[in-house]
């Protein structure tokens, strides 16, 4: 949802997917005009690890985007050269986030729900950064987290309902997007990634599957959607801590796709 919100600025010329990360974020090292937007969406951006960076904001209650940016002031070099690999990175997407809300003038919770989920008619989804532990309405998962997330590498609350209807708007191509969110990346030498615009690329059952996962204390969940059948299918299952959702979607591609 993030990627999507990139791709809509991107395509109205409000972002600049090639630009460096230090025009959106001047605070950071100088590390950050090697780094463009494109490395952050693909996840070959270099940024040091996630347990660097949570490592030094263990001591706060919570992992907010601004505790998350704060972390990254403090590196002074990249794990490795921008686009030189691909590891996945939820720091790299809170960067992400915090361009898309400069380049829209506006949180990203409020550009979400004008472009996302209002057209698409999702009610019960939103970005959530607290500071309550959960939405009104809300199933609260296992306390103290999530309250507050960090945005754009996570921090949307949403229903099962919800999400198969943003699968189908994927599918149907509301938004204009989908060709290029589903469009695989690759590193700066050209070597093809399986990865697209904030989405996992597979095959299965001979079909191009477009998938994420997401994880919380207390949470999980998966997301899979096939365009060539107009299929979507997700996971949530709250107390949950295994990576039982993988083989259950799996499972359920098996029988389709057979």
């Amino acid at each position: 949802m993030t990627a999507a919100c990139a791709a809509l600025l991107t395509q109205q010329g409000a972002l600049d997917v090639d630009s460096p990360l230090s025009y959106w974020l001047p605070q950071l090292p100088a590390w950050a005009g090697t780094i463009t937007l494109r490395h952050l969406i693909h996840h070959t951006a270099g940024l040091p690890a996630d347990h660097k960076i949570d490592a030094i904001i263990a001591g706060d209650p919570d992992r907010t985007s601004s505790g998350v940016i704060q972390a990254l002031t403090r590196f002074p070099a990249l794990d490795h050269p921008p686009g030189a690999a691909h590891v996945y990175s939820n720091a790299g997407y809170v960067c992400l986030a915090a361009a898309v809300e400069r380049a829209a003038d506006l949180p990203l919770p409020e550009v979400a729900r004008r472009h996302l989920f209002v057209p698409l008619a999702m009610p019960d989804t939103r970005y959530w950064a607290g500071p309550d532990p959960a939405p009104p309405g809300a199933a609260p998962l296992v306390r103290p987290h999530p309250a507050p997330l960090s945005l754009g590498d996570g921090g949307v609350w949403t229903t099962l309902n919800d999400l198969l209807c943003w699968g189908q708007a994927l599918n149907a191509d509301e938004l204009g997007i989908s060709a290029l969110l589903q469009t695989p990346g690759h590193l700066d030498d050209g070597t093809p990634l399986d990865y697209a615009w904030g989405i996992g690329v597979r095959s299965h059952g001979g079909y191009r599957v477009y998938r994420h996962g997401g994880g919380w204390t207390g949470l999980r969940a998966l997301h899979a959607w096939v365009p060539e059948l107009d299929l979507t299918m997700a996971v949530i299952a709250i107390n949950d801590h295994t990576e039982r959702r993988i083989p259950v979607i799996n499972g359920l591609l098996d029988k389709v796709t057979s």
